[in-house]
């Protein structure tokens, strides 16, 4: 079966695309490589061939010196406490999920995503297009 990105998740990185247009996109990705393939990844496409993850470059800005991704790590935490479409984030050697009540905690996996920020989704969002009410994203704060 032909692997596809769940739509809260192409919903997510087109709202993060129309509000960072110069952004730098060197590190985004949703389809698994070679690595992920070894492992359980959300990268990896399910029976039904759905992918419910995606990375988004740090560099938001398209300028190194201005780093936006901090705050944008932190409102999707926010925003994810009550969207069910959101299973967790990675960003930064953090990570956060509903298991630790949307804190962050640290992340003892083996990349610390420093240089992306990492979002997975649940199968709510295999077929959920919603908009993401995230403030630096066009969302009301």
């Amino acid at each position: 079966m032909k692997p596809r990105l769940c739509k809260a998740g192409i919903q997510l990185r087109e709202q993060i695309d129309d509000s960072f247009s110069d952004r730098s996109r060197s590190s985004d990705g949703w389809i698994g490589d070679s690595k992920h393939a070894t492992r359980k990844s959300d990268h990896n496409p399910d029976e039904q061939g759905w992918v419910r993850a995606i990375d988004i470059s740090r560099d938001l800005s398209g300028r190194r010196e201005s780093d936006i991704m901090p705050y944008l790590a932190d409102q999707l935490r926010i925003v994810a406490k009550s969207d069910k479409r959101i299973s967790y984030i990675i960003f930064d050697g953090k990570i956060a999920s509903a298991r630790s009540l949307w804190r962050w905690r640290k992340y003892k996996g083996i990349n610390q995503h420093r240089t992306h920020l990492h979002c997975s989704f649940t199968r709510k969002g295999d077929q959920d297009n919603s908009f993401f009410n995230v403030p630096l994203l066009g969302g009301s704060q």
